[in-house]
């Protein structure tokens, strides 16, 4: 196998007989690939049975993630057995040995048998309740893995330990990245944390998060009381964004139906007939673009143009935040800008309240349908609470 530094530094420590490997760094810096070679080889070569586990969030998480890469590693090496891979069990089995992968939020899996080895992927979006489960589950070592965006349980209840090895590497440690490739990551300087982050490799700040009171849920309820449908335009350059939003038992249920480029209107209103999206149910898309709005509105859909203004974006965050959102596992890009998403800073660091423009396509998709649909209701809730203290 072609492998880096980073597989390396994994190999020695783990011949070194650490119980917990933790490797912090950068994007691109083989993190992952690396553990995922050394897992196959150990598997490959064990004399005895083993049982291995790689747990991620989430299963879209994972298959988007891990297993693609495990594939494509294998793939590249020309080892992939087809035979070997249990595609409903997610299990592949190597000699007497077995790698299999399982998410987070799998219940049965987290309490269920043990395992010999395991490997959490992007560990810093697990629970610590849920590490530790697996952890005592486990006979010989555990490998971990993150972006460290900001400081979190593996900080203080595992690198503290003696039986506990940190790698830390950035994408210079990586050689096989194309020349594109370290541009585009080198182009990012100016983003201070993020350059911390997915460039140096070093914890970050979680300060300025803007979206708060959210947690990821497996499914959208199948009753509730309004549901409706929301469109950020892109192209070229930026995806299209479209979010089913469903307020049941007073909270705001969230999925994913779009984010890609490269979608024309007719495209549009195309997917949202394979997504089974009912023609009656409310559109609300970027007034910026009304012949987009015409466009899809001539096919048969209900769309209107979001209400913007002076400080709508701001009005739009806040009535979001108001309500407890349950984003659908699935929803990685959400997710992923809920995560990151923040206020700008001035030149002394200070917070200010305008949102840097990035990580907000879904987001500004979520605020068309809250200035539109929720604005006038949570108007009501606050007049009706004055009213009844007078």
């Amino acid at each position: 196998m072609k492998t880096t530094s980073v597989f390396a530094r994994n190999l020695a420590a783990y011949n070194a007989g650490y119980r917990y490997i933790v490797n912090k760094g950068s994007t691109r810096s083989s993190k992952t690939y690396s553990i995922l070679q050394l897992l196959y080889s150990l598997a490959e070569r064990s004399d005895e049975p083993l049982v291995i586990s790689v747990v991620s969030e989430s299963l879209p998480h994972l298959k988007r993630g891990c297993i693609r890469d495990f594939r494509d590693m294998l793939l590249r090496e020309e080892r992939w057995d087809a035979h070997s891979w249990n595609a409903t069990e997610k299990i592949y089995s190597i000699n007497k040995s077995m790698i299999e992968f399982f998410s987070a939020d799998n219940a049965g899996k987290v309490h269920g048998p043990s395992r010999n080895i395991l490997y959490i992927n992007e560990c810093i979006n697990i629970d610590y309740e849920i590490f530790r489960q697996l952890a005592i589950r486990t006979t010989k070592n555990v490998f971990l893995d993150c972006n460290p965006s900001h400081a979190f349980w593996l900080d203080e209840k595992v690198l503290g330990k003696e039986d506990a090895f940190l790698i830390h590497s950035t994408y210079k440690d990586n050689e096989f990245l194309s020349a594109a490739q370290v541009k585009e990551i080198e182009s990012n300087r100016d983003d201070e944390n993020w350059w911390r982050i997915y460039g140096e490799g070093v914890t970050g700040m979680l300060e300025g998060a803007i979206i708060r009171n959210w947690d990821i849920t497996a499914d959208m309820p199948e009753l509730y009381k309004s549901r409706w449908i929301g469109i950020d335009f892109g192209f070229t350059n930026d995806p299209t964004a479209i979010v089913d939003v469903r307020l049941s038992g007073g909270e705001l249920w969230i999925d994913e139906l779009l984010f890609a480029k490269g979608y024309d209107n007719m495209m549009i209103a195309d997917h949202l007939v394979e997504m089974a999206v009912p023609r009656d149910t409310p559109i609300i898309a970027d007034s910026a673009e009304p012949k987009s709005i015409k466009e899809i509105t001539t096919q048969g859909w209900h769309v209107e143009a979001a209400k913007k203004g002076k400080d709508s974006i701001i009005a739009g965050i806040s009535i979001l935040n108001r309500y407890h959102k349950n984003v659908t596992s699935r929803s990685l890009n959400i997710i992923e800008e809920y995560r990151n998403y923040r206020w700008q800073t001035d030149q002394h660091g200070r917070f200010v309240n305008r949102p840097e423009d990035k990580f907000n396509h879904s987001i500004d998709a979520q605020r068309y349908v809250c200035l539109n649909k929720l604005l006038e209701r949570n108007n009501a809730l606050s007049y009706s609470v004055i009213a009844g203290r007078k």
